[in-house]
């Protein structure tokens, strides 16, 4: 009796070897445990190395998913509200950044909002960075009444008629509200940055609401300086979190790891998952990387040519 060939053995060996290194360059497959964050990119018009809200998007959803202490987390860009309904059903926080809240200013608001009430209803996360924390008067009720008040504990009034809020760059000294311990304080302490950190917000007639608390605070105006509230969050009743956080109006202000501190550490806690001991650890990102109009403010160009 003749012994078996190799040539068949061989050659499943070397088809299995094919498939292992092919197997190599393709993308992996979604984990189904994984925790999947939405960042919306809405619509903004300010100049350049100021906002940068698509850069803005793309840094964060690269440090979320590069973090060296953080696992099985799936952070994406978007830059329309989505209509595919996995993502809304499995989406377990929404960040938005833009000039005011996307929700409002995107092209599709009316389905987004319907979709949000929807999405928070179990428990979904509602983050905003900067201006996307904006409303303007035709945005809310003569009471100052919105959807966001209640889905992450307060807003920036924008030119409101029951309610102004302050936009104003000066040196501030960012503070972690007190009492300390709270997850989103960890990693970070008081830093001074020069930043627009929005002042003077609205979280209702009779200020904080059950379940919201403070942050982080500054003191503001410098000659008569009052405690100010410019990062805030809630634990809503529906059982999810939201949280605002007002800055970085500068582009170049994402260098900064406290802020990349408090700005992670927020949407994790907010995904429902547990801040890492020490906080969200993220390397220094690479700012030209993340392909913005410019890294540090310009003035904004008319067409003709004049500096606005």
């Amino acid at each position: 009796m003749n012994p078996p060939s190799p040539v068949p053995f061989f050659l499943s060996l070397l088809g299995l070897l094919s498939l292992l290194v092919l197997s190599s360059f393709l993308p992996a497959a979604d984990s189904q445990d994984s925790t999947k964050i939405a960042i919306v990119v809405g619509p903004e018009k300010h100049a350049p190395g100021t906002h940068e809200v698509a850069a803005g998007g793309r840094l964060m959803a690269h440090c979320l998913n590069t973090s060296s202490n953080l696992k099985d987390i799936e952070a994406r860009v978007l830059s329309s509200w989505p209509t595919d309904r996995e993502t809304l059903s499995s989406t377990k926080a929404v960040v938005f950044i833009g000039d005011q809240f996307p929700g409002e200013r995107l092209a599709d608001s009316a389905r987004a909002m319907a979709d949000l009430k929807k999405m928070t209803a179990r428990g979904c996360g509602v983050i905003c960075i900067h201006y996307a924390t904006g409303l303007a008067a035709g945005d809310v009720a003569e009471d100052g009444d919105h959807p966001l008040l209640h889905w992450t504990g307060g807003y920036f009034a924008t030119r409101c008629n029951h309610h102004q809020s302050v936009a104003r760059i000066f040196e501030a000294t960012v503070t972690p509200a007190l009492p300390m311990g709270h997850p989103i304080h960890r990693g970070w302490e008081t830093f001074r940055i020069r930043d627009e950190p929005y002042t003077r917000n609205w979280f209702g007639r009779d200020g904080l609401a059950e379940g919201a608390f403070a942050l982080a605070t500054v003191e503001f105006p410098p000659d008569q300086p009052t405690r100010e509230i410019v990062a805030w969050a809630i634990e809503r009743p529906d059982g999810g979190r939201g949280a605002g956080i007002t800055m970085p109006h500068f582009y170049r202000n994402w260098e900064r790891p406290e802020l990349r501190h408090l700005v992670f550490n927020t949407i994790v806690w907010a995904a429902g998952r547990e801040v890492p001991e020490g906080g969200v650890q993220t390397a220094r990102p690479d700012l030209a990387s993340f392909d913005p109009v410019s890294i540090d403010p310009k003035p904004r160009v008319k067409a003709k040519g004049k500096a606005k």
